[in-house]
């Protein structure tokens, strides 16, 4: 590899790591919107992000996810055309 592309190898996967750190969630969330649907003798059901499936609203991981896993396929793609046109 030539000695120019190192720097640009090294940003590119310095630019990765902080956009995959970009996804996880920190470490002093809250769960104030947990019991926002709930009242004590109401049946009106209970909206917001955990309503349909008592869990967190994964939308975000699963794009971000699907994403690297895209330009993670892309770069080995490009690696093995790079190899068979070494050989």
């Amino acid at each position: 590899m030539p000695a120019a592309r190192r720097p640009l190898l090294t940003a590119t996967a310095a630019g990765t790591l902080l956009c995959a750190l970009w996804f996880v969630p920190s470490a002093n969330a809250s769960d104030s919107a947990a019991g926002a649907g709930v009242r004590s003798g109401s049946t009106a059901p209970a909206t917001g992000p955990l309503a349909e499936t008592g869990g967190p609203d994964t939308t975000a991981y699963v794009l971000g996810g699907s994403g690297f896993l895209g330009v993670g396929a892309g770069f080995v793609a490009l690696a093995m055309r790079r190899h068979g046109r070494a050989s």
